[in-house]
């Protein structure tokens, strides 16, 4: 039972933590007459990230760097060792994803809450890491009626330009405690099937096919294959893209 009521605990504690956060003091110059018809950023979506860097203490001054040459954020750190910071408060728009889309939203920065896990892109990620993050996600969804299928990879929404948090991240496990996306069986794709339709029905934008094939293997077959002149899809591809279109409905 302790690791439950300590579960629990910590979901409290963030949420409490995030709600103080948001509080903003009236502007001075004038007369403070709040009124109720008001409404915060709602966001939609959870985009993960890898730091690449070498620790928390480097990456809490990145993150929080205003005199940085392109200052960057993100609402939330956590460390190879499960603990976790808040950077951004929730209803607040980070600097974490850039450009970039995915499905029909385009402000991504808007949309979206910025989770970055601390490693430099060559180690596996801890199990304290991970269960740390299973935790945060469980919290952040519930609170803001995210849906737990929307939570995305960096390079999901930026294939021209990011591949974190990479090859190594373990969707599977995430899937399996019921984040974001994953296909439940393979069998062949039938004959005629269009992967590019059915990238663009998960999410994918395509104007890039080669990065978007490359972003779409690093997180659902855990492999970087960099991307090709000519990118086609193999059965594997198409299979694994029919379960999740399928899914889906």
């Amino acid at each position: 039972m302790r690791p439950i009521r300590h579960a629990l605990a910590s979901v409290l504690i963030l949420g409490a933590l995030s709600a103080c956060s948001t509080l903003q003091a009236p502007n001075p110059l004038t007369t403070w007459r709040p009124s109720p018809n008001f409404d915060h950023r709602n966001p939609q979506l959870i985009v993960l990230h890898l730091t690449a860097q070498h620790g928390v203490d480097e990456s809490l001054k990145t993150l929080t760097d205003a005199q940085a040459a392109s200052p960057v954020s993100a609402h939330y750190l956590i460390g190879r060792d499960g603990r976790r910071f808040q950077l951004v408060a929730d209803l607040d728009r980070a600097w974490h994803a850039g450009g970039g889309r995915w499905g029909q939203i385009r402000d991504l920065n808007d949309a979206s809450l910025g989770i970055e896990l601390d490693n430099d892109g060559t180690a596996a990620f801890t199990e304290a890491q991970i269960q740390s993050l299973l935790i945060l996600l469980q919290d952040l969804t519930s609170r803001h009626r995210i849906p737990k299928t929307q939570v995305i990879a960096h390079a999901d929404l930026a294939p021209s330009r990011r591949t974190d948090p990479g090859p190594q991240f373990p969707w599977q496990q995430l899937f399996e405690a019921g984040f974001g996306q994953w296909p439940l069986a393979t069998p062949p794709a039938p004959e005629g099937f269009d992967g590019w339709l059915a990238m663009q029905a998960v999410g994918y934008d395509i104007r890039r096919p080669a990065a978007a094939l490359r972003a779409f293997r690093i997180h659902f077959r855990g492999r970087d294959d960099g991307e090709t002149l000519t990118p086609e899809f193999d059965a594997r591809d198409l299979a694994i893209l029919h379960a999740l279109v399928m899914q889906a409905r």
